[in-house]
């Protein structure tokens, strides 16, 4: 059976600037990697525009494989009342929903869509969508690889910013990972970051290994400020172990900077 790969990526502001040698390097990198599914975490446009929806949708629809998004803080107009009005009116334009789900027999992913519009950069979810989560991930086939994906970080970055954390963020964590998430993937911060749960939540008796991630950002639309860079996750996963390759574009091509290794289940290393 082939090895089961997700890729990614968060935080591509289409419509910034034109990097054809960045989306073609994404294709080719797709095409090596052959990943049963992309995950892109929010702020797809810049300023949610209507084309730059369209050219984030292109460009991912382009790698060949299914493509499950959520939106973010840019994915929604700036000012009311059409932030009120129709918040999420270009997102679902092109995507036809905020909090997909994809399945199959090995992997189940459930979007969580954390982005608000009485809010600036911070984000927020309901108990209500955090049930309709836990739901999807306990009814997931035995084995299944069980993600969720949100746009708004639940760790700190490891290089300064101003971006606050998920509100909330202890609460959701827990009801994810007792709900049996093995990895919560991100953007909002244009940093890299990968935690296991055992790192920072101190437990007892045996608990399944669970993976917190935050994917660097694809576009750079500030790239003179030191601290964004560019990248992406993937993520590789048999029975015993979660991989997590972080590639970065170096240039003229992506380039893997780091291989982590972590367990799957109730297994150590």
């Amino acid at each position: 059976m082939p090895t089961l790969r997700v890729l990614q990526v968060s935080d591509l502001h289409a419509g910034t600037r034109e990097e054809p040698a960045v989306e073609d390097g994404l294709r080719t990198l797709a095409a090596e990697l052959e990943p049963e599914l992309v995950i892109a975490t929010g702020d797809l446009a810049h300023r949610n525009g209507r084309a730059q929806h369209e050219r984030a949708v292109t460009l991912l629809r382009s790698l060949g494989c299914p493509v499950l998004a959520v939106p973010g803080n840019h994915d929604m107009p700036m000012l009311p009342p059409a932030r009120f009005l129709r918040t999420f009116a270009e997102f679902t334009r092109v995507w036809g929903e905020t909090e997909p789900v994809f399945r199959s027999d090995r992997l189940v992913v459930c979007g969580l869509n954390s982005a608000r519009p009485w809010l600036y950069q911070e984000g927020f979810v309901r108990f209500s969508q955090l049930e309709r989560v836990a739901e999807a991930l306990r009814s997931a086939p035995d084995g299944a690889l069980r993600i969720v994906a949100l746009h708004h970080h639940l760790v700190s970055a490891p290089w300064r910013t101003a971006k606050r954390h998920l509100l909330g963020r202890g609460k959701v964590l827990a009801t994810l990972m007792d709900a049996g998430a093995e990895l919560i993937v991100s953007g909002p911060v244009h940093q890299g970051a990968v935690v296991e749960r055992r790192e920072f939540e101190v437990v007892s008796g045996e608990v399944h290994g669970a993976i917190v991630a935050i994917a660097p950002g694809l576009g750079r639309p500030r790239p003179s400020r030191r601290g964004e860079a560019r990248g992406l996750h993937v993520y590789e996963a048999d029975g015993r172990t979660l991989r997590v390759l972080t590639y970065s574009w170096l240039g003229a091509r992506w380039a893997l900077i780091a291989d982590r290794r972590f367990p799957r289940g109730l297994a150590q290393l």
